[in-house]
């Protein structure tokens, strides 16, 4: 794992990957099943694994927490950064934070929390929190009403946040007053977004975001990495060519679940077996089943053949 400080260039570097955890029946932690899938990843030259809420991280236990750190650390490569999430409550937060302190990871993730917070109040705990765990935090937002700009301003200036994941949808992605906002008081450069690959084009190109991150690109992830490469080149034909490799399996994700579709796509793929879904999670309903197959092998094909294609240039 890599464990240098975190540099602000580091985020336009990389797309953010964000797998989901591999587990045994018995809800247990399948170390050999996570290493195929981060290999998978690496093997990409994707360099950034963030495990949030596609690994179901808003149900670890906290007892479990120190144990998984030390999986995933050990299992990523010398030059992969690994961004574990914590809460999204204070109080499991706080408990994470003491654990991550006796670790070398550099950020953690907050997941987001709805309802039952303030921007004062998420001002005051994520300095705490940041304090306790001894790193900077990434936010990761989804509501305009989480925090307000001018307190993420300040977070980020106070080196409470190293970065912010954003994430809150829209219709047209185009058309978001709020990020113009928060872009005029945050660097673009510590703001990746945080909703896969449909407005990731948009968000780099026309907002100037650093990055974006994966679920999909877990299983295409050298293709991920070149569409990076062909957004930052204005490269739009290549680009359009490899966004559109991605939607069949984000649709599907977007319109049955996001961590769910993930989950057993990636075990439908063969390329790691994701196993038992942690509770209060299920997996995908049945009847979705052979539209997850296709579209994760369609993608997995499509990956191998950008590699392919690398290889005989």
């Amino acid at each position: 794992m890599n464990v240098s400080p975190i540099v602000e260039s580091e985020f336009a570097s990389t797309v953010m990957a964000v797998p989901p955890l591999a587990r045994r029946a018995d809800l247990s932690l399948d170390v050999a099943e996570n290493q195929k899938l981060i290999r998978h990843i690496e093997r990409g030259g994707v360099r950034t694994l963030l495990y949030g809420g596609n690994a179901n991280f808003y149900h670890v236990a906290v007892s479990e927490y120190r144990e998984l750190l030390d999986m995933l650390a050990e299992s990523a490569g010398p030059d992969t950064r690994v961004i574990p999430a914590i809460g999204p409550d204070f109080g499991k937060m706080l408990d994470q934070a003491r654990i991550l302190a006796q670790t070398s990871y550099r950020t953690a993730m907050v997941l987001p929390l709805a309802g039952f917070t303030t921007s004062e109040g998420v001002e005051a705990g994520l300095e705490r929190i940041a304090d306790t765990a001894g790193i900077p935090l990434t936010l990761y937002i989804k509501s305009e009403s989480y925090v307000d700009i001018d307190t993420l301003a300040r977070l980020v200036d106070g080196g409470t946040l190293a970065a912010v994941k954003y994430a809150i949808v829209r219709e047209n992605p185009a058309d978001d007053p709020y990020l113009r906002r928060l872009l005029q008081s945050v660097n673009p450069a510590r703001v990746v977004s945080g909703m896969g690959e449909r407005p990731a084009l948009i968000h780099v190109r026309d907002f100037g975001l650093a990055a974006w991150t994966t679920g999909s690109g877990c299983i295409a992830s050298r293709s991920v990495a070149e569409l990076l490469r062909a957004a930052r080149e204005s490269r739009a034909a290549d680009a359009q060519r490899l966004y559109d490799a991605f939607m069949p399996l984000e649709t599907l994700r977007d319109t049955i679940s996001l961590i769910r579709v993930l989950h057993d796509a990636v075990t439908f793929s063969g390329i790691a077996d994701m196993g038992a879904m942690l509770p209060l999670l299920s997996a995908t309903p049945k009847e979705h089943h052979a539209a997850v197959r296709a579209a994760a092998q369609a993608l997995l094909d499509f990956e191998r053949s950008v590699v392919a294609e690398s290889c005989d240039a």
